[in-house]
């Protein structure tokens, strides 16, 4: 483990130690104005653009209020942000420009060494930017589809692309209008100890990445209203590889970290260690291949998810015929989570949907197809604790048909796409190979429902077993159409 993080922080020292010795200039020599009014974006664009020209360096914002529609990074340049900086995004919506499929505040396309620090703020004014959009659309001004009533052509803070060699540090991101950042077919990502504060609309990622590879995530802290941190694959061609996600605390009003939807080509070598998820809608732990893509080889260790509505997803599905999914070798050890009964997002400013309620809670799942089944799943080390209590009238699903719950394999994957399922603490459908070993479940009140449901499970294996239930008789595990099951 030791040499693995060296070879992961010898690019990103070495990155940090050329910005360290690259020559600084002070925004205001290029007319940069710090009064919060003034639009920068020619002026700013300009430093960009002369500081990349001059051998590379730092644009470097003192206090102020810097308002600017969408700037253009370039090789060998970062803004550094000092406290007290605010870089803030027009609300204008004319003032974004669309490049290669996408606008932002802050753009990068086919650069290397780049990089935005300090302890300064991006500000995106999000929420007055996209309502600006919607009055436009009305006024028919401007054209779009508004589906669900919300915009679709509405900036993120950042959007990389291609690009190599990348530091973001230190700096707080706020209010987008849409994800807060987004970095697509990049190469070696750094992504340390900064703060994201996206609640104001919907779709507020707080941090996406799209088809790179040789990316650490560390010592953040995001709060978001939609994924936390989502890790995508937009083209069957690439894949999402070689990521470490670490010390990270996340809240989100969807899911706290998240292979998907978006699933095409996959995620392979991915390490998930100490983060902390709390306040969470959705689960904390998702990983879905649903678009033919793959995930592969996933190591998740020391989670901590309180007041979370799910623990764990895994599932495969088939979005379009003849793409199904594939998912193999995933290791989850050392979790401790806690699911409470009620909402745990509300009172946020945008929650997750109300949907299917009122309703049971959902188990930790592991779920894929009759003929694409997970492989090879290790869960060893978990404590969950649930509020049980569930209510058979809600469209109970009995152990005698079990054949009932849907498989909808062309369904948006997320823990509530079955409705009822028949257990609360795991249920595990369509899996060949799966180990759990000391896992403790435990339920503040009895529930209908059984701990642990296996449908069409092939080589399984339970060892240290513990399922506390107030006033429970029944057996705690309960197996259909399966074979080769060891219980010590």
């Amino acid at each position: 483990m030791r040499d693995v993080l060296k070879a992961y922080l010898i690019p990103v020292l070495f990155l940090c130690s050329a910005n360290v010795w690259a020559k600084d200039y002070h925004a205001s020599f290029f007319g940069i104005e710090s009064n919060g009014t003034t639009l920068n974006t020619n002026s700013i664009q300009k430093a960009i653009d002369y500081i990349h020209e001059n051998g590379g360096g730092r644009l470097v914002f003192y206090v102020g209020r810097y308002l600017t529609g969408t700037v253009s990074l370039k090789s060998n340049v970062t803004i550094h942000l000092l406290e007290g900086a605010v870089i803030t995004g027009s609300v204008n919506p004319f003032d974004y420009k669309k490049e290669h499929g996408r606008k932002a505040l802050v753009m990068a396309y086919e650069q290397d060494n780049i990089g935005i620090t300090g302890k300064g703020v991006i500000d995106g004014q999000g929420y007055q930017l996209a309502n600006n959009i919607i009055s436009m659309v009305h006024r028919g001004v401007l054209k779009d589809p508004l589906n669900n009533d919300r915009p679709g052509a509405r900036p993120t803070n950042i959007w990389f692309k291609k690009c190599s060699n990348i530091n973001i540090s230190g700096i707080t991101l706020t209010n987008p209008a849409n994800w807060t950042q987004g970095y697509d077919q990049c190469k070696k990502l750094s992504i340390d100890g900064i703060t994201v504060d996206s609640k104001t609309y919907w779709n507020n990622d707080g941090l996406d990445v799209i088809d790179s590879e040789d990316v650490v995530i560390s010592n953040c802290y995001i709060d978001a209203s939609d994924d936390g941190i989502c890790l995508k694959s937009h083209a069957p061609e690439f894949l999402c590889k070689n990521i470490k996600i670490m010390n990270n605390t996340i809240r989100s009003s969807a899911s706290g970290i998240k292979f998907g939807t978006a699933s095409h080509g996959g995620f392979k070598d991915i390490e998930i260690t100490n983060n902390t998820v709390f306040d969470t809608y959705r689960s904390a732990i998702t990983f879905a291949a649903v678009d033919g893509g793959i995930v592969e080889d996933v190591v998740v260790d020391h989670l901590k998810a309180v007041h979370t509505g799910n623990v764990v997803f895994l599932r495969i599905g088939e979005r379009q015929k003849g793409k199904k999914g594939g998912m193999n070798n995933i290791r989850i050890s050392n979790v401790y989570a806690e699911v409470p009964a009620t909402k745990p997002d509300a009172g946020y400013s945008y929650e997750g949907p109300v949907e299917h309620l009122p309703r049971n809670i959902s188990p930790a799942s592991v779920v894929g197809l009759p003929d694409a089944p997970i492989c090879n799943i290790s869960l060893n080390n978990i404590e969950i604790h649930y509020p049980g209590g569930g209510n058979p009238e809600y469209a109970k699903v009995g152990l005698d048909e079990l054949d009932k719950v849907p498989e909808l394999p062309g369904r948006y994957p997320e823990f509530s796409m079955f409705k009822e399922l028949p257990a609360w603490g795991f249920y595990v459908r369509h899996v060949k190979g799966i180990a759990f070993k000391n896992i403790s479940l435990r339920c503040e009140k009895e529930d209908y429902r059984t701990a642990i449901v296996m449908d069409d499970v092939h080589k399984a294996s339970f060892q240290s077993i513990r399922v506390k239930e107030p006033g429970a008789k029944k057996d705690p595990i309960y197996f259909e159409n399966s074979t080769d099951i060891e219980i010590e």
